[in-house]
């Protein structure tokens, strides 16, 4: 039996054309599973498993922000640290507008829209992690320098 062939999404072409190495990992999507559900599929620790959000400001610009997937956003705590009064997140049909992905698979490589990315501190200190890759069920693991290059995200302390 030939193995199942990996999607192309517009999240590997990205790191494709940016030249960085990545490994794809398909897995069982499970609506509402999140990270979880990947940790103990694939035996990894969820902290290493990255989620990929869409949020808005006060005046509905929107944003990446990434998360540890064992930790919440602070959104007071971002709020504060990028200088505007209220962050929400996105609906999810808006967040799909906006980043060209579907809710479940949204990768932060690729949006079809440019926005900030914002991404808690902590992430920076590991040396792999693991990423949405732009499909629901497939999940792409990377060096985090790799990350940090191309995305060039700003930093904050924003885990709850």
């Amino acid at each position: 039996m030939k193995p199942a062939k990996e999607p192309v999404t517009q999240a590997v072409r990205v790191l494709r054309a940016a030249g960085v190495p990545f490994e794809g990992h398909p897995y069982t999507y499970v609506e509402g599973g999140g990270t979880a559900q990947f940790a103990r599929e694939l035996g990894v620790d969820e902290r290493l498993v990255i989620k990929t959000l869409v949020m808005e400001d006060e005046q509905r610009h929107p944003m990446l922000v990434l998360m540890h997937g064992d930790r919440q956003v602070s959104t007071q705590a971002l709020a504060r640290a990028i200088g505007v009064k209220r962050i929400t997140p996105c609906d999810p049909k808006v967040a799909d507008r906006h980043s060209g992905y579907q809710v479940g698979g949204t990768s932060p490589f690729g949006t079809r829209r440019a926005m900030p990315v914002y991404c808690e501190q902590g992430i920076a200190d590991l040396p792999r992690l693991y990423i949405n890759g732009g499909k629901r069920g497939y999940i792409i693991s990377l060096a985090t320098a790799d990350l940090l290059r191309v995305l060039q995200p700003t930093l904050v302390s924003m885990a709850v």
